[in-house]
């Protein structure tokens, strides 16, 4: 038996996903492969993530300094932390905080275009054997960091009951057109491709690091070794958006929190799960099915959409003030927030003297890095051609699925 950590693979390439803080947790895989010199497959796959729960940290606090503490607790989609917080205690406390809807979808999904964009130049490249390029996200980073002065001049805009929004709508869409050229020149040297056959030619002219992965998935091999239908898993997709609908979950069961089902089965959220009906994604799934093709796809329909989304925020937004809450507690409420990877949710229960007597979360790594989630079930019974091949296998498909701590893999002949 041998067994090869994807820790002691050549030191110049990083973490197979995104940066991990110490105590953040990890994802970890172990394989056993069976076979022989003509081809392997997976025949037993074992997916386990680690988390510390963090949220523990909240309970005590009271409901603004545990929103203002979320980001900190959370390094990656602190933005979406902190607003699933507020928002599930603005559910504990009766707020209605609609008028801060459109600016905070802004926060979201700049936040989750710098998610993507950090994947666009240091995953990516890793992936095809390139160094990663972080110096790539400065532009982009900037952009995305003037949205949040832009909205809320005192950056108080995830407050329970919303902050001083006044919005600048100059400085705005400038950083919009900064985030969108970034886009262009970056990730897809051009549009974006709009169905199966564009994003092979896309692909071919191999102008960014983007087409070039694109092109390794699409690149033709015999049957049962393309990389185009590879970690099909066959599960469904999550669907649920509604706050109740976690609420209930979470409250009435402490497990769902690290052991997340909907209807007794496991779920996939992600970008495949909001771009499903997306043009290209409609037509590489005809094409190639379920697998890496389509997981990507719906990563790049993910960005072309996000300044779309961005725009329309933007023309919806209206100056509007914090809503004062009437009440200190008792009560309990839910919040849900979209990141990059999925969807989050918090659950949390306040005392009569307004403080979190309790507060549980799921989070996009739950779902898709569970024991028998989505990751699990792709790799069993998959073909690989030998060890090395399951490994960057494997390593493609995290990449695709993309969790926020990371991972590790342990293969086993």
């Amino acid at each position: 038996m041998q067994s090869v950590n994807s820790q002691e693979m050549p030191p110049q390439e990083p973490p197979m996903s995104t940066v991990m803080l110490p105590g953040e947790g990890s994802v970890s895989v172990r394989l056993w492969l069976d076979g022989g010199p003509e081809g392997m497959a997976i025949r037993r796959a074992e997916v386990a993530a680690r988390r510390p729960r963090a949220v523990a940290a909240l309970v005590g606090r009271r409901a603004d300094e545990a929103a203002r503490l979320a980001p900190l607790l959370f390094s990656l989609c602190g933005s979406a932390q902190g607003l699933a917080v507020a928002r599930a205690c603005e559910a504990a406390l009766g707020l209605d905080v609609g008028a801060h809807d459109a600016a905070r979808s802004l926060l979201t999904d700049a936040e989750a275009l710098d998610s993507h964009g950090w994947q666009a130049v240091v995953e990516w490249p890793v992936r095809l054997g390139a160094p990663p390029r972080p110096a790539a996200l400065r532009e982009l980073r900037s952009a995305v960091s003037a949205v949040l002065p832009a909205l809320y001049p005192a950056k108080d805009g995830l407050r329970p009951g919303g902050g001083v929004l006044r919005p600048d709508f100059a400085a705005l869409r400038s950083a919009l057109d900064r985030m969108a050229g970034w886009l262009g020149a970056t990730v897809f040297a051009g549009p974006p491709p709009r169905d199966a056959d564009e994003l092979a030619g896309w692909a071919a002219r191999g102008g960014t690091d983007a087409a070039l992965l694109a092109a390794r998935l699409l690149s033709p091999a015999p049957a049962g070794w393309s990389l185009a239908g590879w970690g099909a898993c066959g599960v469904p997709l999550l669907g649920e958006r509604s706050p109740g609908w976690f609420a209930t979950a979470l409250a009435g069961d402490p497990a769902f929190a690290t052991a997340p089902r909907r209807n007794g089965v496991p779920a996939l959220t992600g970008p495949l799960e909001r771009q499903v009906d997306h043009p290209l994604v409609v037509s590489v799934t005809e094409r190639f099915g379920d697998g890496l093709a389509r997981l990507f796809a719906a990563r790049l329909a993910d960005l072309a959409e996000l300044p779309r989304r961005m725009e329309a925020a933007i023309a919806a937004l209206r100056p509007a003030d914090p809503v004062a809450s009437g009440s200190s507690g008792p009560g309990e409420g839910c919040g849900v927030a979209e990141t990059a990877r999925g969807r989050l949710a918090h659950w949390l229960r306040l005392d009569g003297d307004g403080r979190l007597a309790d507060a549980r979360m799921v989070a996009p790594t739950d779902w898709n890095f569970a024991a028998d989630g989505p990751l699990a079930r792709g790799l069993a019974g998959a073909a690989v051609r030998d060890r090395d091949d399951a490994v960057e296998r494997v390593r493609l498909l995290v990449a695709m699925l993309d969790p926020c701590v990371a991972c590790g893999i342990d293969v086993h002949e």
